[in-house]
This record gives C-alpha cells, structure tokens and sequence, in this order.
C-alpha cells in the first residue's frame, strides 16, 4: 500500500500587498535628545531621515491584521479563503502563543494553519518561501505572510549604536496559485557562528534571574553586521538572480532589506545593477524595520508608481542569526 503524494499549484506568485505605517513620525533630532549624535551624522551614515513609531498601546498583532486586511482584501478574498498564516516577527512579547495564531483569530480566518518565523530581518523572504511551498506542495491553497516588528519595545533609547535605527510597522502579503511561475527559488542560509552579532541583551532565563530590572534590549555589532552585508549579501543576491534564470537587466525592482543606505549601495555596485532598475529606499522615511522592511518598501513602490505591477523584482532579507534569504518574484 502507498501513500497519495501531496499534490497542489502548478506556481505561486504574489496576489497583493498590504502595509501599515504608525502614525507618529520621529526625526533624528528626537532621537539625538537622548543620544550623542546628530542629524547629519545619522543621515550619512544610514541615510536615515525620520521613522515612525507606534503608540505603547498598539501590538504586533495590531498592526499585523491592519496589513493583512489589506493584502487580503486587495486579492479579492476573505479571511476564510486562507488557509495558513505565517508571521515573521521577533518582537512578539509573547513566548506562546504565536502572534500569526492570534492574527488568525483576529481576521477570522480560524482554522487556517498558523506559525510565527524567527529569523531577524531575513524573516519575510523566509515565509515568501514556505508560502511558495506550501501552495506548489498542496499544503494550502492562499497563505498569508505578514512581516511585523515593534523594535521600539526592545529598543534602548539611549543606545548610540542602535537607538536611531530601528522602527515599527507590518507589510503583508498573499501567495497562492498562479500559471506561470512567480516566485524564483529561495538562496537561504545562516551563519550561527555570528549569533551575538545582532541579539538581546539578556535572555528571559537572566531577566528572572536578576537583582534589579533588566529588559532585554536589542543589541548589534554595528561594524561586523555591516561588513558581513557589504560583502556576503550581494553574492547571495547574485546566485538568487541565477536561479530564477534571468540577469539583472530583467529585473523591475531591486527591493532589499532596508538595513542601511550605504549598504544599498554597496550591494547595488556589486550586483551591477543597471541605472534604469528602481532600487527601495524606504530607510529614509521608514528607518530600519526588520521583518516588515521589505513588504513596506515593495507597498511603497507600487504605490507610488517606482515599479510596475507585473514585474520582475529582487528580494533580500538579511540580519540576526546571523540569517539571510533571497528570491525572485512578479510583483503583484
């Protein structure tokens, strides 16, 4: 006797996007009252003009089902269409359980699969690649993928090396069945070796533990993590361009994690990239927002026209673990 084999898509692709930004704008100059920095200083090293972030009241899984609602409804679907969730977020303030399993309740798209990513800012391109799986494998049909982080929550504000970077928001997408491929293989790795590039300060056994409050902030090797990225990433872009079959000049859209200007750049020299491809800069206005930074910056391209539905665009996500992915997708 033998088993059916699963059976689904022939390809998947990006059906729609959706984002959700924080009301409150925050400039540098806000942030430097609490650090010794300046404007000019963060803008040339980060290319970071202002970040949004969001009130002490609003979660993760707030602003997780604001995105989602969008994506969902601009595929022209309902919640119940979806048959699993998946989040990319490192800042649920829950252990368990998983903000995609509350963001389910939420949309009332219970009883869809539900499972939250751990992988920094690299998150979003991993669940694009579980989502493409799961549609092609015949696990579900429609899967939501939302990339979410509250870094504000883990942020010390009067860290010099970190509090000026990060930032809040969500940008959600969903993948499901397509005729012709739209989403490229994923190149995905990590390095374990560099796990306390980019880590908490304390782990929750030593918040416990300890005499006096401690919260466990986010904290980065400002010089190693960047090196890493100029010099490794754009490798991985490359091979992920390779294996989707086209060259650079294909591409619609370069829309990288949004880590820091200078490494943009860096890897857009690297990539070889022609002047005539649109390359995201939401950091500008956005600051760093790990897991959501690159569904926010492809929201913001289409609607403002830097793009062009249907094209060809290069995702990279890169950060703690250190973790990376990369593919290609239509853009939807």
């Amino acid at each position: 006797m033998s088993l059916i084999a699963p059976s689904g898509a022939a390809h998947a692709r990006i059906l729609s996007v959706g984002a959700f930004r924080p009301e409150r704008v925050v400039t540098n100059e806000e942030v430097c009252q609490h650090i010794d920095s300046t404007d000019e200083w963060i803008r040339q090293r980060t290319g970071i003009e202002e970040r949004r972030w969001a009130d002490p009241e609003t979660s993760v899984v707030d602003m997780a089902e604001a995105a989602a609602r969008e994506a969902i409804e601009r595929a022209g679907l309902a919640p119940t269409d979806i048959d699993a969730v998946i989040v990319a977020t490192v800042t649920h303030p829950y252990q368990t359980p998983s903000a995609a399993a509350m963001l389910t309740h939420r949309l009332g798209a219970t009883p869809a699969a539900a499972w939250d990513i751990s992988a920094g800012c690299a998150g979003f391109c991993h669940a694009v690649a579980q989502a493409n799986d799961a549609v092609r494998g015949g696990s579900a049909g429609h899967v939501l993928v939302v990339g979410v982080d509250k870094l504000t929550d883990f942020t010390d504000l009067t860290d010099r090396s970190t509090a000026f970077l990060f930032a809040d928001g969500a940008g959600a997408v969903v993948i499901g069945p397509s005729d012709s491929p739209g989403i490229g293989p994923t190149v995905w790795g990590s390095d374990g070796s560099q796990w306390d590039a980019i880590r908490n300060s304390h782990s929750w056994l030593e918040v416990r533990a300890s005499a006096e409050p401690v919260w466990p902030a986010l904290q980065q090797e400002g010089r190693s993590v960047f090196r890493w990225a100029v010099w490794q990433m754009a490798p991985v872009a490359q091979k992920a361009i390779d294996a989707a079959g086209i060259t650079a000049e294909d591409l619609a859209a370069f829309i990288p994690h949004q880590a820091n200007m200078r490494i943009i750049d860096a890897m857009i020299k690297q990539l070889a990239l022609p002047e005539s491809v649109p390359v995201a800069r939401d950091i500008a206005q956005a600051g760093n927002t790990s897991a959501a930074s690159v569904p926010l910056a492809m929201h913001r391209m289409l609607a403002e026209g830097q793009a062009a539905p249907g094209g060809l665009a290069l995702l990279i996500g890169y950060g703690a673990g250190l973790a990376y992915a990369s593919q290609v997708v239509v853009l939807p």
